[in-house]
């Protein structure tokens, strides 16, 4: 257990002044420059890290705060000023980075540190200019919005009102009539607010290209692979990857709905039936949502002495938010890290059924790799690893579960199984959907809503050609799906480190099933590096296979694939 006594909501951190902090910035520059050996560097670029985690933990909580509450003025009102304020703040960091790119003793500094210290700060140089500073600060006001609008969802179901994170878990409802009313309802909902969602967009679009410009490219694509860390791989990479996605997944897919509907008894398998497997539902707890939790905590003390600690460390200092129902929550699941404390935060959504447990062991995979990360690295720049990587804690912690599904589910836990992996295999089409649309969107800026929605129309004709809407739901039919996304407004680009991630899991999951032991230090290998290492160096420390190489996605299905196929047999 650990000494001090703190929890999240005790948390509480001054907002710096920005003057101050510029002198404190231009002093540690001048000390960078007059220092004498490289020692004297390593000490204030040490100093200069405590500054910048006092600040960015002030940034992240104000970012927390507002998730737990979009409608609190106060929150509201600081999570704006976070925003405003983060670009200014990043200047600053930039300006100090140029001075130590440039020290004498830059390669005393690369040898202590790392060869990614360098790497790192060269993107952020690389990311930045005066004339993007406004765009960075509207981008952000126009994301809020769109995370308000998202949250502000009531829709009364079933005799309850619910809103946008529980509607959509009524798409696992046994009863098909409810869950065609609650997809009814999403749908309605989306396309009642879809007149600013599309100018929110089209706002976006505009913004961040117009960054790229400012930064010397034609748009904003190049400028979003950097903010995405993404340089062993581009474009051709990425196509070479959803091309094999059609070739070996989409047929699967294709067989795993097939059954489904002969399952489910259904003529079509309706978009609202994607996500139930059994005419009586989906894997049923085997106690209510408080004895859920519980033998969640329990899975956590029984995986490893790692994983025992980790829970220790997050019920203490009261690091999960898991309510489910909360009015103005923020329609979101997520990780991320107080640095100064080495504390992970989880927020999500935990009501007890499979998909939320699902969705919250994935989160906490996330935590407990930075929880490792930043107990392992010497500097706050290697406690988070990219998303193409950190997404393979997600998926990986996700699928261990399956082998604790007894304890959750009693004689449901191969119900269990059997929703995560077809969940796991039917996601990547959607995936590689979304990375795709993201494209067409930055490279075509002039489309209009009407083209852009037909776009992603065709996309899942392509990529998930059993998706069907019922004939009335013409705001479906008509491409409306992909807004309620909110990767593709929030974080642009990020989503195809799902698809890839998720392939690596597959490989994790195999080894887990067969040899747990070996997987279980690979995972370990895989949290411990953080971001320290290239995303080549990071998946070979776990041996793991880049996704989008030729072959690799075959290769790597093989095992879930096979499950699957006996399951379809056996069911």
């Amino acid at each position: 257990m650990s000494k001090e006594t703190w929890t999240f909501n005790e948390l509480k951190f001054p907002k710096p002044d920005l003057r101050a902090f510029v002198d404190m910035n231009e002093d540690a520059i001048r000390r960078v420059e007059e220092a004498q050996d490289g020692e004297g560097v390593l000490e204030v670029i040490f100093e200069h890290n405590q500054l910048l985690r006092r600040i960015n933990d002030l940034l992240e909580v104000m970012f927390v705060k507002y998730s737990i509450d979009t409608t609190d003025e106060e929150y509201a009102e600081g999570y704006l000023w976070a925003n405003e304020m983060s670009p200014l703040f990043e200047k600053a960091r930039v300006e100090f980075y140029d001075v130590l790119y440039n020290s004498p003793y830059k390669s005393y500094i690369e040898e202590r540190l790392g060869p990614m210290y360098f790497f790192k700060k060269d993107i952020s140089k690389k990311l930045f200019c005066e004339e993007n500073i406004p765009l960075t600060q509207k981008e952000a006001e126009l994301a809020a919005e769109y995370q308000k609008l998202i949250a502000e969802c009531r829709v009364v179901i079933d005799g309850e009102e619910r809103n946008f994170m529980e509607l959509q878990r009524l798409f696992t409802h046994e009863d098909r009539k409810i869950r065609k009313e609650a997809f009814k309802a999403f749908s309605d909902f989306l396309k009642s607010v879809s007149g600013r969602l599309d100018e929110i967009w089209d706002e976006l679009i505009k913004i961040r290209n117009q960054m790229g410009i400012n930064l010397g490219y034609d748009n904003f694509l190049p400028v979003g692979y950097l903010k995405r860390g993404r340089v062993v791989y581009g474009q051709a990479e990425i196509e070479n990857f959803r091309n094999q996605v059609l070739k070996e997944i989409v047929p699967l897919c294709k067989k795993l709905f097939e059954a489904q509907g002969k399952r489910l008894g259904v003529d079509e398998v309706m978009a609202y039936d994607e996500t139930i497997f059994f005419p009586d539902g989906n894997a049923r707890p085997v106690g209510d949502e408080e004895y859920m939790w519980d033998q969640l905590v329990e899975m956590f003390r029984e995986l490893s002495p790692e994983t025992d600690e980790f829970i220790d460390f997050m019920l203490e200092h009261e690091l999960i938010d898991k309510d489910s129902k909360r009015v103005g929550k923020a329609a979101r699941e997520y990780a991320t890290i107080i640095e100064s404390k080495k504390a992970p935060f989880v927020f999500s959504f935990f009501d007890g059924s499979a998909k939320s447990l699902k969705n919250i062991v994935g989160s906490m995979g996330h935590a407990f790799a930075t929880y490792r990360s930043s107990r392992k690295q010497p500097i706050e720049e290697y406690y988070s690893s990219s998303a193409d990587i950190m997404e393979i804690h997600v998926m990986s912690m996700t699928q261990f579960s399956n082998e604790y599904a007894e304890r959750f589910f009693g004689e449901d836990a191969g119900k269990y199984e059997g929703y995560n992996l077809h969940d796991l295999m039917t996601f990547i089409p959607f995936g590689v959907a979304v990375d795709e649309f993201q494209h067409i969107c930055y490279a075509n800026p002039d489309m209009t809503p009407k083209e852009r929605n037909l776009a992603w129309r065709e996309l899942e004709k392509k990529y998930m050609p059993w998706r069907k809407y019922d004939a009335d739901d013409e705001f479906m039919e008509n491409g409306g799906y992909w807004y309620h996304k909110q990767h593709i407004f929030l974080y642009p680009l990020y989503y195809i480190e799902y698809p890839f991630a998720t392939i690596n899991a597959m490989e994790m999951y195999k080894k887990f099933v067969n040899h747990p032991g070996t997987a279980w230090q690979d995972y370990l290998a895989l949290a411990d590096m953080g971001g320290s290492r290239g995303y080549l160096d990071t998946l070979k420390a776990a041996n793991l296979t880049p996704p989008y190489q030729d072959g690799a996605v075959a290769k790597a299905i093989g095992f879930v694939k096979k499950v699957l196929e006996e399951y379809i047999s056996d069911n």
